[in-house]
């Protein structure tokens, strides 16, 4: 994880949490911030897609290792 970074550990939660768990780590953060989440729900990849489109983030990441996804998040918008 790089410096800087908020880490949202959500393996082992289920929809919608992970995302629920994103959103809310934001909420409080300027724009400019990054958000890697870790999520074991294959749902969580077209969750985050969701997310940051109907929120105006950025996905700069999306991985896999094993059974564990990792996303990183940038917050463009400051207003949600």
């Amino acid at each position: 994880m790089a410096e800087g970074e908020v880490l949202i550990d959500a393996r082992g939660l289920y929809c919608p949490i992970p995302v629920l768990r994103l959103a809310r780590a934001f909420r409080d953060q300027p724009a400019g911030v990054a958000a890697r989440l870790l999520a074991t729900d294959p749902a969580a990849v077209e969750d985050v897609a969701v997310f940051c489109r109907e929120r105006g983030h950025e996905l700069v990441e999306s991985l896999r290792e094993g059974d564990v996804f990792s996303f990183l998040v940038r917050k463009i918008s400051s207003g949600r």
